[in-house]
């Protein structure tokens, strides 16, 4: 039997995933302009902003208290998730 509270949680973070799912076509959205204004695929990748971006995430997280082996996780998974989505939705310009 499940406790009622949790059924309540499960609830609320059903919300916040549909919240979630907003950001993230909103992101997408985002990428797709970015997309548009690289000429080579060689520029997909920019590891030097994937480095800031990690840092900056870390300090983030660590002024909010959220656990920062959490939040790398998930941002490692989402840029690499984007890269993915850059390389297949990639034309070249004519």
């Amino acid at each position: 039997m499940i406790n009622k509270n949790i059924i309540q949680i499960r609830k609320e973070l059903d919300k916040l995933d549909d919240s979630l799912l907003a950001i993230i076509k909103k992101r997408s959205l985002l990428v797709d302009k970015v997309i548009k204004n690289k000429n080579f695929k060689k520029d997909i990748i920019d590891k030097k902003r994937i480095s800031i971006i990690l840092k900056n995430i870390h300090k983030k997280s660590k002024v909010k208290k959220i656990d920062t082996t959490i939040t790398k996780k998930i941002w490692v998974s989402m840029i690499r998730a984007f890269i993915d989505y850059e390389f297949r939705n990639f034309k070249k310009k004519k």
